[in-house]
């Protein structure tokens, strides 16, 4: 099963983008702490810092290689993160809030790019406010605070980069935030991806780009429910 970066919008493709490695690495997962409210809020920051300058270009530009221009990935983010939210709120067991968030047809990519940290902030004062016990509906399993907070962040810096692609740019995510989340939804992948850069094994997971000795994936999921459930 493939799974997409969304939560009610049709999936689109993932695109590849150069990888890299740094000095940070996933060697001890046991130090790997939760991910938390402050991670998503750290990942929006970044993705909105270096997506703002980049407001007055065209954002009809198709979003790397995604089906989806700039203006619509970045309306998708701020939907997909108000659900998560819904979800914790509401706590369905088997589906999701019905409900979609739609930006202004006339907003410009400034005021859509805040429509999107909107919904970022939004998700992260949920999860602040959920406690640990609580699990809602996801497709990828019954999902805590922790574990929407995590798909919260790769839905902003997946998607993320893939609007900076579409302007001519990528983004340079904080690395601590990334081996959390990858640990978190990809535990397998963060322990055979070791001593890789986080940002790029979170991209690797998510089938974005290839690795030495490691094609591009075609099928992924990434884990919903809590690594011990």
């Amino acid at each position: 099963m493939t799974t997409s970066l969304s939560s009610s919008h049709p999936p689109g493709k993932l695109a590849a983008t150069d990888q890299h490695q740094c000095s940070i690495g996933l060697a001890n997962l046991e130090e790997t702490v939760a991910v938390t409210a402050d991670d998503l809020d750290a990942a929006l920051s970044s993705v909105v810092a270096s997506l703002r300058p980049a407001t007055d270009l065209d954002w009809s530009a198709r979003a790397g290689s995604l089906e989806w221009d700039c203006w619509h990935t970045a309306e998708h983010i701020g939907d997909c993160l108000m659900s998560f939210a819904g979800q914790l709120v509401a706590r369905p067991e088997k589906r999701f809030v019905r409900f979609m968030a739609t930006a202004d047809k006339d907003a410009s990519a400034e005021q859509v790019l805040e429509f999107a940290e909107a919904g970022g902030r939004i998700l992260a004062a949920t999860v602040r406010t959920s406690g640990p016990a609580v699990r809602a509906y996801h497709p990828t399993g019954q999902a805590d605070p922790e574990g929407f907070a995590a798909m919260g962040c790769v839905e902003t810096l997946l998607h993320g980069d893939d609007i900076a692609q579409g302007l001519g740019f990528a983004i340079d995510p904080p690395r601590d935030v990334c081996a959390r989340v990858l640990t978190r939804l990809f535990p397998e992948a963060a322990q055979e991806l070791a001593r890789v850069d986080p940002w790029a094994a979170l991209r690797w997971s998510t089938g974005r780009i290839e690795l030495p000795g490691r094609p591009k994936l075609k099928e992924w999921r990434w884990r919903g429910a809590p690594l011990g459930e």
